[in-house]
């Protein structure tokens, strides 16, 4: 039997998803993904051969948990350069990916029954690592439509059990990108009432519009004490399987970090690290290359979705998804006779009838929604697009 810890997961609805596509895939279905959580471009080429010079150079060995040196300083510099805050390198830590980044603070910071407050709509893992690091998840509304952050809702959930809040911006799955006074606002809630802000900004190379990313980190000294900043290579450099990111905060917090990594994975891949510096300190043509490409794709899918009957969604500059209404089509019946409950209905059905595969709002903790995806090529939008609009019209 497995451990209460486990059987009490859920498991994460984006993977499951990629491991049906894989299987339609693998017998030749023609499915169109508007589901996956990364660019569709690859990985730049300089970044590529840095990873390859580091191997032949046999940098293939362990290093130290928090990372290599130069890594963690070219991430100083980027923090500094890009977001306005400081940081030593002994402040940061080095981990596999942005996900272990959050697990390993968050091990770090609560202990058992501490409440972590979490801005929903969500990305599907906050709330189970919350729960395996043996604190209670506490779930706010943001601002509907807009999906800011509603800080008299925040305010009102705190207690004295309060030890975080977890923000992700630009934002996965609503696209929303969080404004300075908000954060400000927050930040100074932080302090006042002594608990840390885990600000997850691994989006933050990916805002469109009039937009423009914070760092919560960056809007006092006080704030930034209470500030811890996650982020990482996958979204910015296409990345993704790379597995390579970071958390910045204050010494102690990484110290404890470092300890529970220490006792996990250890280091990060030693080369991969090295390709992270390349990342930061090479070229960086590439991100304004592919965030002109998501824009131009957001433009048309929010657009598209709009016109298709029955569907609402709301603009949003950031990352790459959007989170249609699609709550309309909820008690109508396909042609096989199969009633449409939920989000996860409706998804289904879409897979099956269109071969188009988004993901259920229930799994963000956002039931009238569906999170879709614009990491994919124009013509494959417009596609999908043609697909749905005629799955849904068979609805009855």
């Amino acid at each position: 039997m497995v451990s209460k810890r486990i059987a009490g997961m859920t498991p994460s609805a984006t993977i499951e998803m990629e491991g049906i596509l894989a299987d339609l895939k693998d017998k030749g279905i023609d499915v169109i993904g508007l589901n996956a959580g990364e660019p569709d471009f690859d990985t730049p080429a300089n970044i590529t051969e840095a990873c390859v010079a580091a191997v032949r150079g046999g940098k293939t060995r362990y290093v130290k948990v928090t990372g290599i040196l130069s890594l963690r300083e070219a991430i100083c510099e980027k923090l500094s350069r890009d977001n306005g805050v400081t940081y030593e390198p002994d402040q940061i830590i080095v981990c596999t990916g942005a996900k272990q980044a959050l697990y390993d603070a968050l091990m770090t910071i609560i202990n058992p029954g501490d409440e972590v407050i979490i801005p929903k709509p969500c990305w599907v893992s906050y709330v189970e690592i919350v729960k395996l690091a043996q604190g209670v998840p506490v779930l706010v509304n943001t601002v509907p439509d807009s999906f800011a952050l509603d800080i008299p809702a925040i305010e009102k959930a705190l207690t004295d059990k309060t030890r975080a809040v977890i923000i992700n911006t630009p934002n996965n799955p609503t696209g929303a990108v969080y404004d300075r006074d908000s954060l400000k606002l927050l930040g100074d809630l932080a302090v006042k009432n002594n608990f840390y802000v885990v600000s997850d900004e691994v989006y933050e190379k990916l805002v469109y519009g009039r937009s423009r990313h914070v760092c919560i980190a960056s809007l006092s000294p006080e704030i930034y004490e209470h500030s811890i900043v996650i982020n990482g290579f996958s979204k910015a450099y296409a990345m993704t399987g790379w597995r390579l990111g970071y958390a910045a905060g204050a010494r102690e917090l990484i110290r404890g970090m470092a300890s529970f990594q220490g006792h996990t994975t250890s280091n990060s891949t030693t080369f991969v690290q090295y390709a992270g510096v390349e990342a930061l300190r090479g070229p960086q043509e590439s991100l304004k290359t592919m965030r002109q490409e998501f824009d131009l794709r957001r433009r048309y899918l929010l657009n598209a979705l709009n016109r298709l009957p029955g569907v609402r969604c709301a603009n949003a500059e950031g990352a790459f998804y959007l989170m249609p209404d699609v709550s309309f089509y909820y008690g109508k019946v396909s042609g096989s006779g199969k009633k449409i409950e939920n989000s996860v209905d409706l998804c289904s059905y879409l897979l099956e009838e269109a071969r188009v595969a988004v993901l259920p709002g229930d799994a963000f903790e956002a039931p009238q929604k569906v999170r879709v995806a614009y990491s994919n090529s124009l013509v494959n939008l417009k596609e999908a697009i043609k697909r749905m609009k005629q799955a849904l019209s068979d609805l009855q």
